[in-house]
C-alpha cells in the first residue's frame, strides 16, 4: 500500500490532467521512489486509483526499463545489450560484472547491495558500451572502469 503522503503525491499529480489515467506515469514514478520497485499489488492499488483496468497500469511498467519488476538492490546495475551495445563489447561486460559481483542477471548479492539486469536500449549508443547504475550512466565501459565504479561503491575487488 502507498504511504498517505504518496497517495497526496498521486493526487496532485492526477488534478494536472483533464483524464486520471493520464497521471498513470507520474503515479508509477511516485510509487517506485517509496516502494523501489512496482508490485503486483502496487499495479492493482494504482488502476484502483486511475480507474483503469490493471493490465493498462503493466503494460508501461513493462514497456519502460526505469521501472522495476522485482526488488533491486541499493544499487541497481542495468546494461544494455541493444545492438551498438553488443557490436562493442556489452556482452563481455556482463559476463565481466557476473563474475565480480557473483551474480546472475536478474539476481542481487545477498545483503541486497547489488543488483543486475540487461536493459535494450538507454539511449547512449555513440559511447557503447554503457550501464545505468540507479540514475547515473557510466559510458566507453572496460573491465578497469568497472571496478573504479564499483570501488567507489563501496564494493572490493575480488
Amino acid at each position: 500500500m502507498l504511504s498517505e503522503d504518496a497517495r497526496r503525491s498521486v493526487e496532485d499529480s492526477i488534478k494536472k490532467y483533464s483524464q486520471k489515467k493520464a497521471a498513470v506515469l507520474s503515479t508509477l514514478h511516485i510509487a517506485q521512489k517509496e516502494k523501489g520497485w512496482i508490485s503486483e499489488e502496487t499495479i492493482e492499488e494504482i488502476a484502483g486509483i486511475l480507474d483503469i483496468p490493471s493490465i493498462e497500469v503493466k503494460e508501461v511498467v513493462s514497456f519502460y526499463t526505469i521501472f522495476n519488476l522485482r526488488d533491486v538492490g541499493k544499487y541497481h546495475i542495468q546494461v544494455c545489450t541493444n545492438l551498438s551495445c553488443s557490436l562493442l563489447g556489452s556482452r563481455h561486460i556482463v559476463n565481466y560484472l557476473e563474475k565480480r559481483l557473483g551474480l546472475g542477471v536478474g539476481k542481487s548479492t545477498e545483503d541486497k547491495r547489488f543488483s543486475l539486469s540487461e536493459v535494450e536500449c538507454l539511449g547512449s549508443c555513440g559511447t557503447a558500451p554503457m550501464m545505468q547504475i540507479n540514475e547515473d550512466y557510466y559510458e566507453n565501459l572496460t573491465e578497469e572502469k568497472i571496478d573504479k565504479i564499483l570501488e567507489s561503491l563501496g564494493h572490493a575487488q575480488k
